[in-house]
């Protein structure tokens, strides 16, 4: 019996295996088909720096579970807020962003060693851990850079996405990332993404990420499970490599203390468009990606 036991663990282990390998290898060649619907390989490769312009209509709402959780409030007085965006990127690592919305400035950058934001409410802060890629490059505009965020992903399986049979690609942050990313008061417990790619098109036509968060105080534990859905559309080839043109983003936060009466449910609806892109910018140096003056002066680092 024993060794009847101890040949089906070895069996099981080798199933599971093999399940293991077919998940990846199938995300890898999901991967080679999306780099090959973008522009290929050669038309990627010989992108440096990009440079990108657009719009966005923005509107946040409020639903408070304390409240008998059906009640709406909207932020804002459910006005829908316009602006516009502007990013620059360069490889490796280098990009600034700035988002111009109802009069209010918001920035965000890296300089290839740390992830700066600024905001009119909150002083220049660096992010903690490595620089990751900026979102808005994900939402269809940069396709080298979705390609290696998902090179050591799974393939989970299929689902439909806008009318769109898609493959569905799943990442997990590792246990080392999270802790490089957490902070003495902010515990990151878990970061997951997921991209849906088209079987018809190979494009990816939807971005999925998922945090939560421990905030840790004298008085109570309080956890944030944010999640942000982005759908990308209208894609159009610039310079042989294609572009979403369009997309929505939708943002849901939700805050979990130990009191119900805490409880809240934010999320944030964003449209955009975007009216121009160019490649390989000439003049765009490294000083172009310089973090705020008052981050570097104090030098904060992750």
């Amino acid at each position: 019996m024993d060794r009847y036991s101890a040949r089906l663990d070895v069996v099981s282990y080798a199933v599971l295996l093999l399940r293991g390998w077919q998940e990846v290898s199938m995300a890898k060649y999901i991967l080679q088909q999306y780099i090959a619907a973008s522009g290929g390989e050669r038309a990627l490769n010989a992108i440096n720096s990009m440079y990108a312009m657009g719009k966005v209509r923005m509107m946040a709402s409020e639903f408070p579970k304390g409240n008998g959780g059906g009640k709406r409030v909207k932020k804002c007085g459910g006005a829908v807020e316009t602006g516009g965006f502007v990013l620059w990127q360069k490889k490796p690592d280098l990009w600034c962003l700035e988002l111009m919305v109802s009069g209010c400035k918001i920035s965000a950058g890296s300089d290839g060693k740390m992830a700066w934001r600024q905001t009119p409410w909150h002083q220049s802060h660096a992010s903690r851990g490595l620089p990751r890629p900026l979102r808005r490059s994900l939402q269809g505009l940069d396709p080298r850079c979705a390609a290696n965020l998902f090179a050591n992903s799974v393939c989970l399986g299929e689902k439909t996405i806008n009318r769109e049979d898609c493959f569905v690609l799943r990442l997990d942050a590792e246990a080392a990332t999270l802790r490089a990313r957490s902070s003495s008061g902010v515990q990151i417990i878990r970061h997951s993404l997921w991209g849906y790619f088209s079987q018809r098109m190979g494009l990816l036509v939807q971005l999925e990420d998922s945090h939560l968060l421990r905030i840790k105080s004298a008085q109570e534990n309080v956890y944030w499970e944010t999640t942000m859905e982005s759908l990308m559309e209208d894609y159009r080839p610039i310079d042989g490599v294609n572009i979403a043109h369009t997309g929505r983003t939708t943002v849901s936060a939700f805050q979990l203390g130990e009191a119900s009466e805490s409880h809240t449910r934010t999320r944030m609806e964003e449209t955009w468009t975007v009216e121009e892109v160019d490649f390989n910018i000439r003049g765009l140096s490294k000083d172009c990606f310089l973090p705020p003056a008052d981050l570097k002066l104090a030098g904060q680092r992750p």
